[in-house]
């Protein structure tokens, strides 16, 4: 950018100051995502800081109104998110204070993020474009609905760490880059499920704790019938709880499942992206889908 961001900002009686997200403690931010209405408990703010980088506002008394975080996934994709204000500053600049930071440090030519109703006009204005909508599902499991047979041949089962280059090499064409580190990550706190035709992975699926209860994603599978393969162990494992799930996917086979199952449409936001070459895999091409997202700030 031509032009330095400040490092303060005076908003009506008080000042803001930007720090780095590693410097306040977990108890703050999760009392700032609290504040509007997001779930994420402590651990899952740490393992947002594990993988991702990212800056605060801090008001003159030390207290945390507002976050933005980046998580790089190669030399120049990287995804954002976190983008929080606390309420009381909403109105008064501080959420663009915090992209022009995030954008001077994060040198990523391609970006990719989603968007709450609120910062999507916001994000165009810093020339991002919108692609898709995501449908943030999620509910108390009620049923199991009909899953459908696993096509012939497939095998589903319990995958392990030695299955993890499979998952890389059959979710990069899906996501749009490899994200192997981020993969890893997500693997040693997950329980996953993969669909094997021989000895090729031709779908997957991930849960974890976060939040209110459990999220499954991210799922990649070429087709809605291989996708609901590997989410259906996980819909099986919390009848009586919590579950979430975000996709892309507002209507067909795999939305109908989610939805039967109790997780009904919570939310909305708009994926969007710097660039072209920014966006997801492409589909109706013969590539990998991406049909749930690891998170909306993870993509």
């Amino acid at each position: 950018m031509d032009t330095k961001i400040p490092e303060k900002l005076h908003v009506d009686a008080f000042e803001l100051r930007f720090a780095d997200i590693s410097e306040v403690s977990l108890s703050q931010l999760q009392a700032l995502s609290m504040s509007v209405g997001w779930p994420h408990r402590s651990q899952d703010w740490q393992h947002l800081r594990d993988v991702g980088r990212g800056f605060v506002a801090l008001d003159e008394i030390g207290r945390v109104s507002g976050s933005t975080m980046w998580f790089p996934h190669e030399e120049s994709f990287a995804t954002f998110g976190m983008l929080i204000t606390a309420p009381r500053l909403q109105t008064n600049g501080t959420a663009e204070w915090l992209v022009k930071r995030m954008l001077e440090e994060c040198h990523h030519k391609r970006i990719r993020l989603n968007a709450t109703r609120a910062a999507r006009r916001m994000c165009a204005t810093f020339g991002f474009m919108p692609k898709q909508t995501v449908f943030q599902c999620q509910g108390e499991i009620l049923s199991v609905p009909q899953a459908g047979d696993i096509r012939p041949g497939l095998d589903l089962r319990r995958l392990e760490r030695s299955d993890l280059d499979a998952v890389a090499a059959l979710d990069e064409p899906a996501f749009g880059t490899l994200r192997y580190q981020h993969l890893k990550r997500l693997f040693e706190s997950s329980i996953c499920y993969g669909l094997y035709d021989g000895g090729k992975l031709m779908a997957y699926s991930m849960r974890r704790r976060f939040g209110r209860g459990h999220v499954v994603g991210p799922v990649v599978a070429y087709c809605e019938e291989d996708a609901i393969a590997v989410v259906h162990p996980h819909v099986v494992a919390h009848v009586g709880s919590f579950l979430r799930l975000d996709t892309h996917f507002g209507a067909g086979l795999f939305a109908s499942f989610i939805q039967q199952s109790g997780m009904s449409v919570f939310d909305t936001v708009t994926t969007m992206v710097s660039s072209e070459r920014a966006s997801y895999g492409a589909p109706n091409t013969g590539s990998p889908i991406v049909f749930a997202l690891a998170s909306q700030s993870f993509g």
